[in-house]
């Protein structure tokens, strides 16, 4: 069976229009249909929050859970609470969307996103013409816990004993997200002296939109140059991913720093690292060159973070795992991406090597990467033809369709959501990457007739 609601990464929509208190008391309705018990929720700082996650808590009270409120943190965080003996979690975030969304992130016990089959079950609760609700005398109670966010910022703070931080400059851009209360909070207790850019929560994103763009992290870069700072670090709507600019003020591309983690984390141990067909060639090289392998999923966090728990099962040496979009997974604290955590690791991975963030930068195996998206009704026949244009090359069909040449590869992928096909193109060179970037569209141009 197949989802009709949600994604990848929960469902989400317009406020007021797609996502409505009305669909939000249903999902919380069916999750506590689902997950009988303790159940936490949270939300990022979208205007829209306080009214979607009272209907979400109503839902959950009407069918008998009890639901602790965790307020306004980061996604990973709530996660990180989750596992501390609830039943489940939801969190009402849009992640990187612009201000006008919002949506709900269901959470699993272990702390991870709910997977593909449960989502479908959560679904048939949903839009189950008969829904049921708990008597009067046992419906659930509501309980305000805010201050059980201190456990996740101490989680990571023990991480790295020793005040790594010492002595270093760090700017933060939490992007008036949650991460408002929580980053500074951590890297200061690594030592750091912490100074802010859209510091103050603001469910409007005045400062910038929750994607961290290079355009929108001018101010960061500029603070950073200005103040002298080792580096700074952004944070998406509800602080899962993090992305860096070096000291002098440049943007790190999120596949380069994947792999520069790679590099540190590789250096103590060696095993598998777990990340999508999406994330690009770097990380591969990189963990080659360290001594350790990658294990690719298809494209999600959830498929990340659930191969590397399937694979420690069976006895695999999992050390990391993470996609190429500033979204990291540390096995060893949680297995989700977390952008504190992210943050926390750059400041122990700096001060540990002694280099600068644009030196460790400099030292990864170049490579060039073209991103696209065509306009294409039907993307699924498309791509189901496409592989019989390249009968010479190998092809991987774990997610869409990845093509492979002497010198590059293409991950070709028909969206979900739009009538839109992406491209991504990974090479040696930029001859390389032009080469078959041309040569893929206008064999899809073919197809497309």
């Amino acid at each position: 069976m197949q989802k009709r609601l949600f994604g990848t990464n929960g469902v989400r929509g317009i406020a007021g229009k797609d996502m409505t208190p009305e669909l939000v008391f249903s999902i919380g309705r069916a999750l506590g249909q689902m997950r009988k018990g303790h159940i936490a929720v949270g939300r990022d700082t979208r205007t829209s929050g306080e009214t979607l996650c009272n209907a979400l808590k109503a839902g959950l009270l009407a069918t008998g859970c009890d639901v602790d409120d965790c307020g306004i943190l980061p996604t990973p965080a709530l996660q990180f609470l989750v596992r501390d003996g609830y039943s489940g979690g939801a969190m009402i975030t849009a992640s990187h969307n612009p201000p006008e969304y919002n949506g709900v992130k269901i959470i699993e016990p272990d702390g991870t996103e709910m997977g593909d089959e449960e989502t479908v079950r959560l679904e048939e609760r949903i839009f189950s013409p008969e829904p049921s609700v708990a008597s009067w005398e046992q419906v659930g109670k509501e309980t305000a816990v805010p201050n059980l966010l201190d456990r996740y910022i101490s989680g990571i703070i023990q991480k790295f004993p020793g005040s790594p931080g010492q002595g270093m400059t760090v700017v933060v851009d939490p992007g008036s997200g949650p991460g408002c209360i929580t980053t500074s909070r951590i890297l200061e207790g690594l030592g750091c002296r912490v100074l802010t850019v859209n510091g103050v929560m603001d469910g409007t994103f005045p400062g910038r939109l929750p994607e961290p763009s290079v355009e929108g992290l001018k101010n960061l870069a500029d603070l950073v140059v200005s103040s002298g700072a080792s580096f700074g670090v952004a944070h998406d709507g509800d602080a899962d991913r993090a992305v860096f600019v070096d000291e002098n003020g440049q943007f790190v591309e999120e596949n380069a720093e994947f792999a520069v983690v790679v590099h540190h984390i590789c250096q103590k141990k060696k095993g598998l690292i777990v990340t999508p067909v999406s994330s690009g060639q770097v990380v591969e090289e990189t963990a080659r060159r360290g001594g350790s392998a990658v294990r690719y999923t298809p494209v999600g966090s959830i498929y990340v973070a659930r191969t590397m728990r399937i694979l420690l099962e069976n006895g695999e040496p999992v050390i990391f795992g993470g996609e190429g979009n500033g979204g990291l997974i540390f096995p060893d604290h949680q297995f989700c991406r977390d952008g504190g955590m992210t943050a926390a690791m750059m400041v122990s991975l700096i001060a540990g090597s002694k280099k600068n963030l644009s030196e460790h930068v400099s030292r990864l195996p170049e490579r060039h990467i073209i991103k696209d998206k065509i306009a294409a009704k039907k993307g699924d026949d498309i791509l189901a033809r496409l592989p019989r244009e390249y009968p010479g090359s190998r092809i991987d069909l774990t997610d869409g369709v990845k093509i492979f040449t002497n010198e590059a590869w293409a991950l070709v992928r028909a969206s979900g959501t739009e009538p839109i096909i992406r491209i991504i193109i990974d090479a040696e060179s930029p001859s390389a990457g032009s080469a078959l970037y041309n040569d893929l569209k206008s064999r899809l141009k073919t197809l497309m007739g």
